[in-house]
């Protein structure tokens, strides 16, 4: 299968599904990681420009350790907006090249509003992929049909429940060190916030683990709009 994962910034795919991409990956599927922020704002004390390089590189780490294709959009924090034209084509292009058996992304309701218009951006650039006349594809087999949507857990689980699990107890250690790729984040977060993420992302994992007899697993809920439910289980 193919599998895209959007998210808004370097490090969301990792804390919301790494486990799950690094399980799909262990199985032979090919996964693509789109970020489209490119975190130029997530510092107190490094530059903007600086800092986008160094999430661009972290960014390709984390990908690399499960030999996920990585790809950002190049976005700057706080600017995305789902009514972008240009980032809805530039997704779709994504999702006509890839193909997706299905797509992973942020939940509708999150807790900052770029993660929201992302949410919000794939839905509308996935059905517009499907349409041969949108940007009029070269290869019209490419455009298919629009492809199921799971969304990923909000951070610390607030306000999300899920409908389906995937058990990560064998891919806890990767999903940790794919997290640890973001050293500028996890830095500074610690240094700042005195929050330990790299332990944040493990207890949410355990606890989602708690909730359906798994050591380790991820939560997600499937969208719910035709023609997107699949009558069989596509989550690893």
């Amino acid at each position: 299968m193919n599998i895209v994962a959007v998210g808004c910034h370097p490090d969301d795919l990792e804390i919301g599904c790494g486990g799950t991409l690094a399980k799909l990956a262990e199985a032979g599927h090919r996964v693509a990681m789109v970020h489209v922020a490119n975190g130029d704002k997530g510092h107190k004390v490094i530059p903007s420009e600086e800092l986008k390089r160094i999430r661009a590189r972290e960014a390709e780490a984390a990908g690399k350790l499960i030999g996920a294709d990585v790809i950002g959009l190049d976005l700057s924090d706080l600017s995305v907006k789902a009514d972008n034209d240009e980032l809805v084509r530039r997704l779709a292009e994504v999702f006509r090249t890839y193909r997706p058996d299905y797509i992973i992304t942020h939940p509708p309701e999150d807790y900052m509003k770029d993660h929201m218009e992302v949410s919000r951006a794939v839905f509308d650039a996935s059905f517009a992929a499907t349409v041969p006349y949108y940007h009029p594809a070269a290869d019209l087999a490419a455009c298919g049909k629009a492809p199921p949507i799971y969304y990923m857990d909000t951070l610390a689980g607030v306000g999300f429940l899920p409908t389906e699990y995937v058990d990560i107890t064998a891919q806890i250690g990767t999903k940790l060190r794919m997290n640890a790729c973001h050293e500028s984040q996890v830095k500074w977060l610690f240094e700042h916030d005195g929050i330990d993420f790299l332990d944040f992302v493990r207890t949410v994992s355990k606890f989602r683990g708690l909730q359906c007899g798994a050591g380790f697993a991820e939560g997600f809920a499937a969208c719910r709009a035709w023609p997107r439910l699949p009558h069989t289980r596509l989550l690893p």
